[in-house]
């Protein structure tokens, strides 16, 4: 273990917990350009997965009565979702991880930029069972393949015009269950080594502070300013993503 790791670890922790924190996913995006730069790239996804579950616990606590109050709209993108995972992770050994990535921040990027040049946001108010299992299926199967479960739950639900309370009571569970599965199969697979773990215990501590403070200001949010967060985040995931695939 290497001091000059420490100081990337807590501010990967921190960019990732408060993204987490404010909108309810991101920890990976926002946190792994840090961790790069001074681990491997498997250690550093195992720590980001397992962070991301942690900081999202405090997430769902926060929405935990709208939850409860859409169980069964919940239920039709999770189920799906989780089994969604194993055909995703089928899919990763023949199709390149890479070339999915890149696919999928194209998708963000046109959505992100679409929506966020548009004056008014769309509402598709009906309810749509068949889509959201659709939605729930493909984002297992792309966490499943590339560690992105959140992208296209985040895309269909910005166009719900649900308040900012439902939207989080979707996409916080969602990603915290997916991520939950990935970290046991990472485990499993014996990513948590004594060095791993003592990073982790740095990161945990500034990752759930600056969840925290993520929470604090979603808090503080209108319902149409969350939606708007979404679509830049969306857009802003699209550049992050393609750049780190591309160069």
């Amino acid at each position: 273990m290497s001091a000059e790791v420490i100081p990337y670890v807590i501010a990967g922790a921190m960019a990732g917990g408060f993204i987490n924190g404010l909108a309810g996913f991101g920890t990976a995006l926002f946190a792994l350009g840090f961790f790069l730069v001074v681990l491997p790239p498997f250690q550093a996804v195992a720590m980001l997965v397992l962070l991301s579950v942690i900081t999202g616990l405090q997430g769902l606590w926060v929405v935990r009565a709208a939850i409860r109050q859409n169980t069964r709209r919940l239920a039709r993108f999770l189920l799906p979702g989780l089994a969604g995972i194993p055909i995703g992770v089928m899919i990763l050994s023949v199709i390149d991880a890479s070339t999915l990535k890149t696919v999928v921040a194209a998708m963000l990027l046109l959505y992100g930029g679409y929506f966020t040049l548009r004056a008014r946001l769309p509402r598709f108010e009906r309810a749509t069972p068949f889509w959201d299992m659709l939605v729930g299926f493909l984002g297992g199967i792309l966490g499943g393949a590339a560690s992105l479960s959140g992208a296209l739950p985040m895309m269909w639900c910005t166009l719900r015009p649900w308040p900012k309370q439902e939207t989080r009571a979707v996409l916080q569970p969602f990603n915290v269950v997916v991520l939950a599965v990935t970290t046991m199969l990472l485990a499993l697979k014996g990513a948590y080594t004594h060095e791993t773990l003592i990073y982790l215990a740095m990161a945990i501590p500034a990752a759930l502070l600056a969840a925290q403070i993520g929470i604090t200001v979603f808090k503080r949010l209108s319902d149409t300013a969350f939606r708007r967060l979404l679509i830049v985040l969306t857009l802003v995931s699209g550049v992050v993503l393609l750049l780190r695939e591309v160069l």
